[in-house]
């Protein structure tokens, strides 16, 4: 197993457990002896949370991706150089 697999083993693992420990939150947070109430509000309120940085996260970097990619090549700039090169 290469390492890139084991990484994403790992995430894997994570995120299940991750997803596991939400729902029996959500489901049934009585288990744990908390506020059945208030569990299910922070349970939801931390998943909204995490999905509004995520969403802002994505804007961000495809915001910044555009703002640092250089602007490309004008089509005649391109076909000048292909003919070029195909004359010699």
């Amino acid at each position: 197993m290469g390492k890139d697999q084991a990484i994403g083993g790992a995430i894997l693992a994570v995120c299940v457990i991750v997803v596991v420990g939400f729902l029996v939150l959500v489901v049934d947070p009585g288990l744990f002896s908390f506020n059945v109430v208030e569990v299910r509000l922070d349970a939801v309120l931390i998943l909204v949370s995490a999905a509004f940085i995520a969403i802002l996260g994505i804007g961000a970097w495809i915001g910044y991706t555009m703002a640092t990619t250089p602007a490309p090549k004008p089509i005649e700039e391109i076909t000048t150089e292909a003919e070029t090169e195909n004359k010699t």
